[in-house]
């Protein structure tokens, strides 16, 4: 879903290269085309099957060679929460944390992004990382609890 979402506003943003103004920043442009396109391609699928989709669609089992399987299973299992509680959290704030942490955007750029201010940018950050924390926190009780 990521690669066609990638590729489809990559091609919406070739067949508007004309709206693209002289001057601007290039990167952060684009990024808001794939990143549009990515939303409505989402919205799309969870109309669909939102369950289905959450459940399997960022787990990635890769790590080095000499990692064990109880390793790889406890990370997928970490990065599985992590997502869990970032999918759980409100369109404007999983937008700002997306952009900022998993495609590693300054601030800046996930302003322009998003286009919001930067004020905006921090404060919908600060907000979602304060929402997050009890969210994890609770999982990592409730895991150690569980051992």
């Amino acid at each position: 879903m990521a690669a066609d979402a990638v590729q489809e506003g990559i091609v919406n943003a070739h067949r508007s290269l004309s709206g693209f103004r002289a001057g601007e920043p290039f990167r952060p442009w684009l990024l808001r085309i794939v990143g549009n396109r990515a939303r409505n391609l989402r919205r799309a699928a969870a109309r669909r099957d939102a369950a289905a989709q959450r459940s399997a669609s960022f787990v990635d089992l890769s790590g080095d060679a000499q990692d064990s399987p109880e390793v790889l299973a406890t990370n997928a299992e970490a990065r599985r929460r992590v997502l869990d509680a970032v999918n759980s959290l409100g369109a404007d704030d999983r937008a700002a944390i997306a952009c900022r942490y998993y495609l590693d955007l300054s601030e800046a750029e996930t302003a322009a992004v998003l286009g919001i201010r930067r004020g905006t940018v921090k404060s919908r950050l600060s907000r979602a990382r304060h929402r997050l924390r009890p969210l994890l926190a609770d999982e990592a009780t409730e895991t150690r609890t569980d051992a």
